[in-house]
């Protein structure tokens, strides 16, 4: 294994017996590392805009911040006003916004006026809402018409057909909408390819430059209209190395503050450390090679197919079953183990992993040293 395995029992935790279990462990020294890494790859703070849907924490964005990295971006409102508390100052809600959230994302633009935040749109009728709920915020702020106005990007559809619309003609009729409306302005184009997973890097990167070459035209083409266009959002993890070397693109990684067992595993190229397990212990021993644990449904992302955790100290362990509390696993190794054992894990999938925990336990130098609120994981925080 390379550097991201690390000292070979980087992962025990000397004061454990009082910890309960299942508990998401966040390595503190290692989110640090793994965001300098990312400003190296980068080529600075001022390139990138992180993504902070991953771990919805505030210490991970006061470290970002304390790094120099002042632009963020985030899905829900929940995040974005979790953001705002932290002191993040330029922020991108990366989601179409629609029903009730169209009225909190305005009122959170309210409540924060030190911050310029910015949205992601796809639909006509969607950014009318936006331009509606805006002028009626205008009219009701003391500043009146020095309240500014919205930033939009036209969020586009290259390869990954989850939201956004193609690079061309819609893209443009919609973003000649945005620059029509009171209340708004173009903010430029968002496009994320995270359809790209080829673990070879240079078919990765031959990939992004395909998917990206018609969002760089389409750019051309709105400036050559005459509608600016302040900043394009590209990418995510597997691919922000690859627009941090445009030099006219925000790249937005999201995962690699904590990293997990499946970009460790498909990604050997980005060099990031895994800094997020799950402590678990063994409830029971209900069979021959088999052992029971604490890690359910209920603290394990379970939306991918098996393996959906690699434990770092039974790497033989198969799983056999797996629901809302138990996860029953076979290993020829479950002799050395009795109830009460401990486990690391490493979850596969980490990003709605956190979500399923309120906190994480702060390891540094093999010991707790506090915790970190999962705070943005709750839909909705004060607005």
């Amino acid at each position: 294994m390379n550097q991201a395995a690390g000292q070979q029992n980087w992962f025990e935790v000397g004061d454990v017996a009082h910890l309960p279990s299942p508990s998401l462990l966040i390595y503190r020294d290692r989110v640090e590392n793994n965001i300098k890494r990312m400003l190296a790859l980068s080529g600075g703070p001022d390139r990138v805009r992180p993504h902070i849907k991953t771990h919805k924490m505030r210490e991970p964005i006061v470290l970002q911040r304390g790094l120099g990295i002042t632009k963020f971006k985030c899905a829900t409102v929940a995040e974005a006003e979790l953001a705002a508390r932290a002191g993040v100052c330029d922020l991108l809600v990366a989601y179409q916004p629609v029903g009730p959230a169209v009225r909190r994302l305005a009122e959170l633009i309210h409540r924060f006026p030190q911050v310029r935040f910015s949205v992601t749109a796809d639909d006509g009728a969607a950014i009318r809402d936006l331009s509606g709920a805006m002028a009626l915020f205008h009219r009701g702020s003391s500043r009146g018409n020095n309240q500014p106005d919205l930033e939009v990007l036209v969020d586009l559809d290259v390869g990954q057909h989850r939201t956004g619309v193609p690079p061309g003609p819609q893209a443009i009729e919609l973003y000649r909408l945005i620059a029509s409306l009171s209340g708004l302005k173009p903010g430029g184009l968002h496009a994320y390819d995270g359809h790209l997973s080829e673990s070879d890097p240079v078919q990765r990167e031959q990939a992004c430059e395909s998917a990206f070459a018609p969002v760089a035209a389409l750019r051309s083409e709105l400036e050559a209209l005459g509608l600016p266009v302040p900043r394009v959002v590209a990418g995510g993890s597997p691919t922000f190395p690859f627009h941090a070397k445009r030099g006219n693109v925000e790249s937005s990684p999201g995962t690699f503050v904590l990293w997990d067992a499946g970009y460790l595993s498909k990604f050997r190229d980005l060099d990031f450390l895994p800094a997020a397990l799950l402590l678990t212990r063994v409830v029971s021993k209900p069979g021959p090679k088999r052992l029971c644990l604490d890690l359910g449904h209920k603290a394990l992302a379970s939306e991918m197919p098996h393996p959906r955790v690699k434990f770092l100290n039974l790497v033989d362990a198969q799983t056999l079953l797996h629901s809302e509390e138990h996860l029953v696993v076979e290993t020829d190794q479950s002799e050395k183990f009795q109830v009460g054992d401990c486990l690391y894990g490493m979850p596969w999938h980490i990003c709605p992993t956190v979500a399923l925990h309120s906190e994480a336990a702060i390891v540094e130098r093999g010991r707790i040293v506090g915790a970190w609120k999962v705070v943005a994981r709750e839909r909705r925080l004060t607005i």
